[in-house]
């Protein structure tokens, strides 16, 4: 005989709460909901661990030397400059000033080595550089008469050769070895040289003539006086050798009609960027080397111009040393899943749960939420220390285990827990797989998904979603 069952209002209503699969599904949905709280304050937290590390690696670079661009050589030739200003109606004023006049080379050779090394603060790790250079140029004779500027206004004593250098620290152990010609050159680092290779602000400004003012947030360099007396004494040719430090990035403007760079250097990650890739390259597990080759058809800028200030970027090239390991990107891209994780094991425990006619507490529930969600802090704080790949297994591991050794006060059945437990671990191996093959997670874990669909619905086909009731009426 089948136990007579209440027909008491709220004893039917607790018997409803207690079976009902509908409010079991609610409960898990609420639940979930609620751990989403925790999990966007790990994501937060992440955020602000790697903007931690930029600042710390930001400030170590900066004490030793900012990233890099070089630009030149360039032949600066000044000249006399007459502008008649009408005073009144029969006066008028003859106003003298010295202006420049600038030229880049025909062809731009420069063999380089970078030298780099990881400069430590903390945990936090950031990529310095030591490097040599020789550049080499050959000057065609300077065409005057397409600028408009007469030949006995030119002042060939005055003459000089400028290179920009982003950052003037860079420049240690010797200063920089200067030849024109057969001639050693004497340089002297300076400001506003004429030329910038970062953006400048146009300040107009109410002049007798029409020109512009330029405010400059870069114009540093080195300028080197040739000791010209006259149109007899140019040179063709000019070779600078000189080292120079600096961080993360080196650069370089593509100053001559044909610019040719070769860069080598002991490092097995270099990321060739900027307006212009090597033309040929070759990266070992040890060092790299690389070759570019530029035309100035390729800049947005010409080969000589006069007064005003120059703008010489929008064509730079160079490369930026990485490092091998970004664990606060990939933790990033790992706690975007969390919510996956949370999901598919709650869906899995309560296919668990209502085939096998086992109860699980809400708290229960919350407990390895909790455990899923103090996973990713493991995750961050251990790959801050071996690096993501060994902390991922670590954190998965130690979660895993104790989920598991968990689950056995609910589920009894040693195969039951240990098909949980391999649940668990096909999902973080899923994960991982997906974070590892970047160029193909949208169609892993497109198919995955699917497949984890396909599965759940074929252990869910025989659930029986709506249990018919029966509920005894007796006479008492």
């Amino acid at each position: 005989m089948e136990p007579i069952k209440s027909t008491n209002l709220p004893d039917r209503f607790n018997q409803w709460l207690k079976e009902s699969i509908t409010v079991k599904l609610a409960s898990i949905g609420f639940l979930i909901l609620v751990l989403l709280i925790p999990a966007a304050w790990i994501a937060s937290m992440i955020e602000e661990r790697q903007q931690r590390a930029e600042s710390v690696i930001a400030e170590v670079s900066d004490k030793w030397s900012g990233n890099q661009t070089l630009s030149g050589p360039i032949l600066v030739v000044p000249y006399k400059h007459r502008e008649t200003i009408k005073i009144d109606k029969d006066q008028v004023e003859i106003k003298e000033s010295t202006r420049k006049s600038f030229f880049l080379p025909e062809t731009l050779d420069i063999n380089g080595t970078v030298s780099p090394e990881k400069l430590s603060r903390g945990i936090f790790d950031a990529v310095v550089y030591e490097s040599s250079f020789n550049m080499k140029a050959v000057f065609s004779k300077p065409d005057f008469k397409r600028l408009e500027i007469a030949e006995d206004m030119i002042l060939w004593n005055e003459a000089h050769l400028i290179v920009a250098i982003t950052d003037l620290r860079g420049i240690n152990k010797t200063p920089p070895v200067i030849k024109a010609g057969n001639q050693n050159l004497a340089s002297e680092p300076a400001q506003n040289i004429g030329v910038s290779t970062q953006k400048f602000e146009r300040i107009v400004q109410p002049r007798m003539y029409e020109d512009a003012a330029y405010s400059v947030k870069s114009a540093t360099g080195i300028v080197a006086p040739l000791n010209w007396k006259s149109e007899d004494d140019f040179t063709t040719n000019a070779d600078i050798a000189f080292n120079l430090k600096g961080s993360s990035r080196l650069s370089f403007v593509p100053s001559g009609k044909t610019t040719t760079v070769n860069l080598s250097g002991p490092w097995p990650d270099p990321s060739f960027n900027g307006e212009f890739l090597p033309t040929t390259r070759e990266i070992t597990d040890i060092d790299f080397t690389a070759t570019w080759n530029v035309l100035h058809f390729n800049r947005p800028f010409a080969q000589q111009w006069k007064d005003s200030h120059q703008e010489l970027v929008g064509s730079e090239f160079g490369l930026k040393l990485l490092v091998p390991v970004d664990q606060y990107q990939k933790s990033i891209r790992t706690a975007k899943y969390g919510i996956l994780i949370i999901v598919l094991t709650f869906v899995a425990l309560f296919l668990v749960e209502i085939t096998q006619k086992i109860r699980i507490h809400p708290f229960q529930y919350i407990l390895i939420g909790a455990a899923l969600i103090i996973y990713y802090t493991l995750l961050l704080s251990f790959s801050e220390q071996v690096g993501y790949t060994i902390a991922y297994w670590i954190s998965t591991v130690a979660t895993v285990g104790l989920i598991a050794a968990y689950a056995t006060s609910f589920l009894t059945d040693r195969r039951l827990n240990f098909l949980f437990t391999t649940l668990l671990v096909i999902f973080y191996t899923f994960i991982f797989i997906i974070i590892l093959q970047q160029d193909f997670s949208l169609l892993i874990g497109s198919i995955g998904l699917f497949l984890i669909v396909a599965t759940l619905m074929y252990f869910s086909r025989r659930v029986s979603w709506y249990k018919e009731q029966q509920v005894t009426n007796t006479n008492g």
